[in-house]
């Protein structure tokens, strides 16, 4: 049983069956759904202040060259968690912490759990939609009034929305990267690959964390069968930039080169806490753009900001007049 889109709010605690023999997810009756709340993952607001939503529509109508920059925050709307949210966030719910670079890459049995949990989560995590804030956001691409938007995020939500003036800043889940030979693959060739080398194991997943990621025992995992690179043989990562990496050199430099062309910069759903996002905050501040944000929660750049509003993306950003 799937949990129907009108159900806008899930229990905390809950459990995912995956078979792979079958490719299909069963939830257990503690999936219980409720119209009561926006999200599941969605931290406490307070409620809309018309004379902030007058002054983000100033904002908006006096940007000619607007660069937008997404983190998490947009995407807790679509049902998918954030690592920082307060009481809701990854690190607010457990003491798990993200994968780092340097271990997946070092260690075997650590890429096994990596993508043992990613190949019971792949399903549910590919089938998020765009939430009215990422449709906001592609209207305005349409409409001319957004220059470039840089996201932090890798759930591909806004290119399902339509955006094409848009710069990943961190990859994107959707893709698979061989470490040895470059080649890229989509994910759900590898997940086709997965269900081949394991046609009878089984998981059952108490809990969701972010970027499709699922918990899982190490007794579960341990005879999970990873394939290699189809071109070379040689181990397989998603195209995203873990913790622990860094951005691609060229990707920053272009992302600068947006920054400076653009006339403001508006900050949706991120505390741009690391500093591969924040740098480009800076890079605005040199060039005195007016700087906006928001987002629910403080953020590294608050004191930078003209504006800063603690609202819910989805519900703010389609009251936005873009032209």
């Amino acid at each position: 049983m799937k949990c129907p889109q009108s159900c806008e709010r899930m229990k905390m605690s809950f459990g995912l069956t995956f078979k792979s023999a079958k490719g299909h997810w069963i939830a257990n009756p503690s999936w219980q759904c409720s119209k009561a709340s926006i999200g599941l993952f969605v931290p406490a607001s307070p409620p809309l202040d018309p004379e902030k939503v007058k002054e983000l529509q100033r904002f908006i109508t006096l940007s000619k060259r607007l660069l937008v920059m997404t983190g998490a925050g947009i995407s807790t709307e679509s049902g998918i968690p954030d690592y920082r949210s307060e009481k809701v966030g990854l690190y607010a719910r457990t003491d798990r912490r993200p994968i780092q670079h340097g271990d997946f890459v070092r260690s075997a049995p650590i890429r096994q759990r990596y993508w043992a949990r990613n190949f019971v989560g792949w399903p549910q995590f590919s089938s998020h939609q765009p939430n009215p804030a990422h449709w906001a956001l592609s209207t305005w691409e349409k409409l001319g009034k957004l220059y470039w938007l840089v996201t932090q995020n890798v759930d591909a939500l806004h290119t399902k929305a339509g955006s094409r003036r848009l710069t990943e800043l961190h990859g994107c889940m959707h893709r698979v990267l061989c470490l040895d030979c470059g080649e890229q693959t989509p994910r759900g060739v590898l997940q086709e690959r997965f269900q081949v080398l394991n046609p009878t194991w089984s998981a059952e997943a108490y809990g969701l964390a972010p970027d499709g990621d699922v918990f899982l025992s190490e007794e579960q995992v341990r005879s999970f069968q990873v394939p290699s690179c189809v071109q070379c043989g040689g181990h397989l990562k998603p195209d995203v930039v873990f913790f622990g990496d860094t951005v691609n050199p060229d990707k920053v430099d272009f992302v600068h080169k947006r920054v400076k062309e653009a006339d403001s910069l508006l900050v949706v759903g991120s505390s741009l806490q690391v500093y591969s996002s924040y740098r480009f905050i800076l890079t605005a501040q040199e060039k005195k753009l007016p700087i906006a944000i928001l987002n629910i929660g403080p953020t590294r750049s608050d004191d930078l900001a003209c504006l800063k509003l603690n609202s819910r993306c989805g519900e703010l950003l389609p009251l936005i007049d873009p032209r």
